[in-house]
């Protein structure tokens, strides 16, 4: 089964992207930022072992970007809440394992991306936490199976957004992997 990895991107425009970070460093800055965070770690996934999907946001202006790899495979994010995105994503992509992560953390490796397939073998959903209670990292052995109340009620941008995630995912098996810091304030990228 082909293991598929998502990525999800915005276009990077001032006001659009990284708008916490952007009230620390700038709007143009935190746009800066984001463009230049998402090739290199874009660059630094690309791997024979998964194949990578951009989840592209707003989506006609996405599918047609310049910005990212014309070679790689592009789906739009669609609309809706951060949940409605992530569970189109999730139970859209093609049968076989599929983990989705945010364009905003510097420190994701590909070691770490293969450390949640593999957790996805003996597992039906894994989880890369990040310490502020949320999360950098989802992934589905099987992703058009995940249940209708995904997400349902999640607190986004809180210290709850991870356990309220776990609470919608009922009799599960779950694996945790590596605790990753994704970039929202300057704060962070000091970190």
């Amino acid at each position: 089964m082909k293991r598929t990895l998502v990525i999800m991107v915005k276009e990077p425009r001032p006001g659009r992207v990284k708008t916490r970070l952007g009230r620390d460093i700038g709007l143009v800055g935190a746009a800066w930022w984001f463009r230049h965070q998402t090739r290199r770690l874009i660059r630094r996934l690309r791997d024979p072992r998964w194949q990578i999907v951009l989840a592209v946001s707003p989506d006609r202006e996405g599918l047609t970007s310049r910005v990212w790899p014309a070679d790689l495979m592009r789906a739009p994010q669609g609309h809706g809440n951060l949940g409605d995105r992530m569970a189109r994503m999730l139970r859209g992509m093609p049968p076989g394992p599929v983990c989705l992560i945010g364009a905003d953390i510097p420190d994701v490796t590909p070691a770490h991306v293969a450390r949640a397939f593999a957790a996805l073998g003996d597992h039906d959903a894994v989880f890369g936490p990040a310490p502020d209670g949320g999360y950098w990292l989802i992934g589905a052995k099987h992703g058009a199976t995940l249940p209708k109340g995904l997400f349902y009620d999640v607190r986004w941008s809180t210290e709850h957004a991870l356990s309220d995630t776990l609470a919608t995912l009922p009799n599960l098996r779950m694996a945790m992997i590596d605790t990753l810091q994704d970039v929202d304030t300057v704060a962070d990228l000091r970190d």
